[in-house]
């Protein structure tokens, strides 16, 4: 067994490649030892070169309102009145620790998605 480390697009194929035919390895073989290592080089490669970064607090919260079909008057109880769950929709306004707790227990958005830093939109209507 040789195992180079992943720099490459190339060496990425490759690695991919051999994971297919290490695939029904026997578990506690050289094989299966070999396809488990492939695989944590793997990930390690596509982390760095393909990291796709959390979605913004707004989007998380549009992300879920469309998984589970919600409806903006569906957010009041975790945002307040409509007024301000349509502020927060559209950017006019920042969430609240008090709502970033609700939307999180309520909705299981995750904390590192509702905390993120964004921009709001000052534009005048």
């Amino acid at each position: 067994m040789t195992i180079k480390p992943i720099k490459t697009a190339e060496d990425h194929q490759r690695a991919l490649a051999r994971i297919d035919e290490l695939w029904d390895a026997e578990p506690n073989t050289e094989a299966a030892d070999e396809l488990d290592i492939l695989v944590t080089l793997i990930e390690a490669y596509e982390e760095a070169k393909y990291k796709i970064d959390a979605p913004d607090p707004v989007e998380a919260i549009k992300f879920r309102m469309d998984q589970e079909g919600l409806r903006d008057s569906d957010l009041v109880p975790f945002l307040g009145q409509r007024s301000r769950v349509s502020e927060v929709l559209n950017r006019k306004r920042r969430l609240t620790l008090p709502m970033i707790r609700r939307l999180h227990s309520g909705l299981h958005i995750p904390l590192e998605c509702l905390v993120m830093d964004y921009e709001l939109d000052r534009t005048e209507a």
